[in-house]
């Protein structure tokens, strides 16, 4: 599998994709603070049903009998696997079972994640400043983590769930691939992007189901529902899961996972200094220096070759 040829990376595109990370940043806090009131694979289902809600008006055409979403559905059934149950269901169940920076730290594996990928299965070569770049933007999600002190990485103890980390970062690379192939999609998805994500929602809350069936099976599963609960889960089904895929779907479109991937480091710091904020702490000099570092990783790793006039 070829992946279509890569565009520059304009301020356009690079605001599309920073916009996930920022909305990604309280998703994992807000799992965290209502980890203990609904459970991890349920939430993911629930937050998915409110993204279908609000996607219905705009493309309710997918679910009629004559929709091209039924004569693809494999595509979208893999996609919804990967983008929609695997890699948020695996993070919300890493948040129970790990620390948040544990989390940070094994989810900065993205952008390396998406150059293998990509020069295994997508004929993509990996250059040497997009290596710099994943160097860079490793280092300063790492500077994050430890404030400064790197004597507190030699504390961080590496536990189950951080395998969970692990599979939901493949996934989300492998999804971030599969969705640079337009010729798997018909026309009448691909070209509109509420068609496009809602064939994905569909089908992934199929897998979504399942997972949370077997979840109510094999675990004493409760929800205690309030509302902060529901005002989170709003929250989650607006913005990291319409607003965010938009924006990561069109920009990865835009500059291939390769270059996309790296902003997904831009989340730790983010969260970082939402937390000051909250908090009323004034941002410190490693958020300055870890998203100087994050930044230029995206600069390095984004330089594509001029086409030739």
């Amino acid at each position: 599998m070829t992946a279509p040829t890569q565009t520059r990376l304009s301020l356009g595109t690079a605001f599309l994709l920073t916009m996930p990370p920022l909305l990604w940043s309280a998703n994992s806090v807000i799992g965290r603070m209502i980890n203990d009131q609904v459970p991890p694979v349920t939430l993911n289902l629930l937050r998915w049903l409110v993204a279908l809600v609000l996607l219905l008006p705009l493309a309710h055409r997918m679910l009629h009998r004559g929709s091209p979403l039924w004569t693809h559905w494999r595509r979208y059934l893999f996609l919804g696997l990967l983008g929609v149950a695997c890699y948020n269901t695996f993070q919300y169940l890493a948040l129970r079972t790990t620390t948040p920076i544990n989390v940070t730290l094994v989810a900065s594996s993205a952008p390396v994640f998406m150059l293998a990928l990509g020069s295994l299965f997508y004929g993509q070569r990996v250059r040497r400043d997009q290596l710099i770049g994943a160097v860079m933007s490793i280092i300063g999600v790492m500077l994050v983590m430890c404030r400064g002190d790197w004597q507190l990485l030699a504390q961080v103890q590496f536990v189950e769930g951080d395998v969970f980390v692990l599979i939901a970062t493949a996934a989300w690379a492998w999804y971030s691939w599969q969705i640079t192939l337009p010729d798997r999609d018909p026309p009448e998805i691909r070209n509109h992007w509420a068609n496009f994500l809602m064939a994905q929602v569909v089908m992934g809350l199929v897998w979504c189901t399942l997972f949370s069936a077997a979840e109510w099976t094999l675990t004493d599963a409760h929800i205690y529902w309030s509302w902060p609960v529901v005002a989170a889960l709003l929250y989650i089904g607006i913005g990291p899961a319409v607003l965010a895929y938009r924006c990561w779907g069109l920009g990865v479109q835009r500059v291939g996972p390769s270059v996309a991937g790296f902003f997904s480091n831009l989340t730790p710091v983010f969260a970082a200094l939402l937390s000051s904020l909250v908090l009323g702490e004034p941002p410190r000099w490693y958020h300055l220096a870890a998203f100087v570092l994050i930044v230029g990783g995206i600069v390095v790793s984004s330089q594509q070759k001029r086409p030739s006039a």
